[in-house]
């Protein structure tokens, strides 16, 4: 049994963000690297679409069953590729397709203190990395909208 639905009664705000995530085509994951981890609310979100699990149709496919999602990681220390993995994996358990090129991050000096938000300009490998993400994701969404899976 999963720990979460869609759906926890009054107080949940869960559900409002639910039907955005239910109507885009693309998911961004965004999470600054908190402890060589991604952010308690990045984690939340997963943690929520577990319920996504049990939400299958007869053909076994999520609700995340053809919508791409795409990662962002930002911080000033190592982990951006371990930080990613978390991410990609959970996306990917629930049904959701990562397109090729992702995820972007970019992470300055390790124990630096310059944050990405104050940098005067992006650098331009992070740039073109964003850049050919967008394209990709938004290219596999077409594909996916046209040609769902086929589940069994």
């Amino acid at each position: 049994m999963n720990a979460f639905s869609s759906d926890e009664g009054k107080g949940d705000d869960w559900p409002a963000l639910r039907r955005k995530i239910d109507a885009c085509d693309i998911l961004l994951i965004g999470t600054p690297i908190w402890l060589g981890q991604p952010s308690s609310v990045a984690k939340r979100v997963l943690e929520r679409m577990d319920a996504f699990l049990d939400e299958a149709d007869d053909q076994n496919r999520t609700p995340a069953y053809g919508e791409v999602a795409a990662i962002a990681v930002v911080g000033n220390e190592d982990g951006a590729h371990h930080v990613s993995a978390e991410i990609a994996q959970a996306l990917f358990d629930v049904g959701f397709t990562i397109a090729a090129g992702g995820p972007t991050y970019w992470v300055g000096e390790a124990m630096g203190s310059v944050n990405f938000i104050d940098l005067d300009e992006i650098p331009e490998t992070t740039a073109k990395t964003n850049r050919m993400l967008a394209r990709n994701a938004a290219h596999l969404a077409g594909l996916l909208k046209r040609h769902a899976y086929p589940g069994y």
